[in-house]
This record gives C-alpha cells, sequence and structure tokens, in this order.
C-alpha cells in the first residue's frame, strides 16, 4: 500500500533571478498566460519572504497545471543540473513536426537549444532549451 494517492501534478515553482525577464520568458516563447502576479515588489524582502504576496514573483496558467516563478535567487547564480533538486522540465508538444518548428523559432529568436532526437525506447521525440537562468527546458512529442 502507498503513504499518498496522487491525483496528478498541480504546479511547480522555480526560483529565478529576475521575474521580469524570466515573465517575459515564459510569456513570449511557451505562450503561457499570467494567472496570478505578486501585488509587492521583489525587491521588498517582506515581500520576498512571503508565500501570500507570491515571494514577490507570478504564477502562469500553463496547460492544465500551474507554474510559478520566484525571483529570490542572488543575481550571479545559475541553474546547475548536476545539484540535488530539478534537472529539467518537459511540456507536451502534439507532433515531431512542432519540435522541428520549435526548433527554427529558438534560432530566429537567439535562444540556444539542442537537436530534435527521438528516443524510441520511450515512444518520443524531444528538443532541449534553457531559459534565462539556465534552467533545463524541454519540448515532448510522441513518435
Amino acid at each position: 500500500m502507498t503513504l499518498f494517492a496522487t491525483t496528478g501534478t498541480h504546479h511547480i515553482r522555480l526560483t529565478v533571478t529576475d521575474i521580469d525577464r524570466s515573465r517575459e520568458f515564459y510569456q513570449r516563447v511557451l505562450g503561457f498566460e499570467v494567472a496570478a502576479e505578486s501585488p509587492g515588489s521583489p525587491a521588498d524582502p517582506d515581500v520576498r519572504a512571503d508565500p501570500y504576496q507570491l515571494f514577490g514573483g507570478c504564477v502562469f496558467q500553463a496547460n492544465g497545471m500551474l507554474l510559478g516563478l520566484r525571483p529570490v535567487a542572488d543575481p550571479a547564480d545559475r541553474f546547475d543540473a548536476d545539484r540535488v533538486g530539478l534537472d529539467h522540465l518537459s511540456f507536451s508538444v502534439a507532433s515531431k513536426a512542432d519540435l522541428f518548428q520549435a526548433a527554427e523559432r529558438c534560432a530566429e529568436a537567439g535562444i540556444e537549444h539542442g537537436e530534435v532526437i527521438d528516443m524510441e525506447q520511450f515512444g518520443i521525440a524531444i528538443l532541449s532549451f534553457t531559459d534565462p537562468d539556465g534552467i533545463h527546458l524541454e519540448l515532448t512529442a510522441p513518435l
């Protein structure tokens, strides 16, 4: 018997260095719409410590899930997939053709990205790229 019976993923919150830059990236690149935004400034230490003010960040509606951005990291810090915690975050797209189109759009927008890779053992193809803080993101399509 399991200890918990979960029914899905509710939300994910990412720690970022610059809320304006990150908000713009997730809106422009992934098309996410802001569902809630902090009423206070992330420069205010009281706001940065207050979950009811979203730590000075924002929350996106992300295809049936919530994705939060929490701007409390040191501006010089960068993501490291080799530390304990998040390795990457993957979003689904409808087809492998969408991955090739996304790669072209990343190139046009100056967003560093990998190649479209088939992972036949999982029945998917992926395209990897990074957000402004170096957080590894991925698009996944069925083969």
